[in-house]
């Protein structure tokens, strides 16, 4: 038997003693006056008024000096210290509570608050009930640090040793919370769309694929929820936005998770050009809200998201890093040229997203601080306006090399989208695997009519593992999928 199965044991036998006496050990009721961070807060006046409080919590540590035991114990707001004296308990019960607690059981405490002559802020126990026996002990040293797997294997361990790794989380709740205040307060409405889609669309990418044994079809699990909210524009809603989880069935790096969460809003009656401004002032709001500040550390960089942001044309980021002139090199050109600065061009890649496999590699990686990338060529976003004959009249905003937000003005023109959705069909019936596919019923719905309409959308993920300085998407997703050991 190992150390840790032999520990286990131990505590089984400690919690059927305490059965066995007639103790509830995993009590339905609780008992709790303060939080510790409110005692902590009012420490002074609920000491000097000798005011009983009780406090529950984990137990961290356990220091025994023969008639006198001290603990330290934390809830979710915060860490104290207790004191279990021989002669304020009684013997029975001080003898009681060393035989049967261990680090990691929880405790009920009551008793009153002083300070020790160190200056320690404390609670003096008159009373306590165990409120739940843990069977395993808490690591004496959590390894995570070195074994990154482990660490979102065993997420609770990660956030119970490392405050640092929940803060990011508690960042990352508030960025939605302020990003929701920031909509709702310019009249957006918040809905829900549907996760499982007879037909995936709204966005380059290859989609998960189960099946309804109820009404025995396939279903996808949705890429994005663009193409029903804009159903919802055709409806008569104007300001309308949806965070949510998506799915994708691609590969895990740095900047990018099978499951993420994302956030899309539309505007009826906007441009994209509103949209950049809207951008611009929504990161000065809930950043000051979420952080402080609108400056973050990321890596070796200072992030300053103090609009206006810089604005560079994608054809002119292309011709400064490699070179290329997009408008003069036909699709076959632009093929070869690719081919030969290493790109690896998914198979059945038209003009438009063999010049973004370009700009991913070459270009994007040298924008640091947020940047608006605008008009990319014609064909790369089947649901976006035309700007002329060769740019879209849509942005990106990109940070740390990363694509933070995808957005531009809505093709409304139920013809012409239709034409374009088709031929994407093509694409993808030609092996382009992460062509859109061509939704006939969205198609119908455009020809009862869409307002002119400005689209945004954000990963959660991405923007958040940038503001908490996090080298992963995965340190910002409390329980990221992972391989069985195995």
């Amino acid at each position: 038997m190992s150390t840790s199965d032999e520990i286990r044991q131990n505590r089984i036998e400690k919690l059927n003693k305490l059965r066995d006496s007639g103790v509830n050990v995993y009590p339905i009721e609780v008992k709790r006056t303060h939080e510790i961070k409110k005692v902590l807060e009012d420490f002074v006046s609920l000491s000097q008024k000798e005011e009983e409080v009780i406090l529950v919590g984990r137990v961290r540590t356990i220091r025994t000096h023969g008639a006198l035991t001290f603990i330290d114990f934390e809830d979710g707001t915060g860490k104290i210290q207790g004191l279990l004296a021989k002669d304020k308990i009684g013997e029975d019960n001080y003898q009681s509570f060393l035989d049967s607690f261990d680090m990691g059981d929880f405790i009920e405490t009551r008793g009153i608050l002083f300070e020790t002559k160190r200056g320690e802020k404390t609670i003096q126990i008159i009373d306590y009930k165990m409120i739940c026996k843990s069977l395993r002990p808490l690591p004496e040293k959590w390894h995570g640090l070195k074994d990154v797997e482990e660490r979102y294997r065993k997420r609770y361990l990660d956030l119970m040793f490392s405050s640092e790794v929940k803060q990011k989380f508690i960042i990352r709740s508030n960025f939605i919370k302020e990003l929701r205040n920031f909509l709702n307060d310019d009249g957006f409405f918040e809905v829900e769309t549907p996760i499982l889609q007879s037909l995936y669309g709204g966005a380059r990418a290859k989609p998960f694929k189960t099946h309804l044994n109820a009404m025995d079809v396939d279903v996808f699990l949705r890429i994005s929820p663009e193409l029903y909210l804009k159903r919802l524009l055709v409806g008569g809603f104007e300001k309308i936005y949806e965070i949510g989880k998506c799915f994708r069935n691609e590969g895990v790096d740095k900047f990018h998770n099978p499951d993420f969460t994302m956030i899309e809003f539309y505007w009826a009656y906007a441009d994209y050009k509103q949209l950049m401004k809207m951008t611009e002032k929504m990161f000065d709001v809930v950043l000051t809200k979420v952080l402080g500040t609108t400056e973050v550390k990321y890596g070796d960089n200072v992030l300053n998201f103090k609009g206006p942001f810089e604005r560079i044309e994608f054809f002119a980021l292309l011709e400064k890093h490699t070179g290329i002139k997009y408008e003069e090199l036909n699709e076959k050109a632009l093929l070869k040229k690719a081919l030969e600065m290493g790109i690896d061009v998914p198979e059945g890649a038209d003009k438009p997203n063999i010049a973004d496999e370009i700009y991913k590699k070459y270009c994007r990686p040298n924008i640091i601080q947020p940047t608006l990338v605008i008009h990319h060529p014609k064909g790369f976003q089947p649901l976006a306006k035309e700007l002329d004959q060769e740019k879209l009249a849509n942005f990106q905003l990109v940070v740390a090399g990363a694509e933070v937000i995808n957005a531009f003005s809505e093709q409304n023109d139920s013809l012409d989208q239709g034409d374009v959705l088709r031929g994407q069909e093509k694409l993808f019936k030609g092996g382009f695997e992460e062509a859109q596919r061509s939704d006939e019923d969205f198609i119908e719905a455009l020809e009862h009519g869409m307002p002119p309409a400005a689209g945004f959308g954000m990963g959660i993920d991405r923007i958040v593992s940038i503001l908490t300085d996090s080298g992963s998407l995965r340190e910002v997703i409390l329980f990221p999928l992972m391989k069985d050991k195995e």
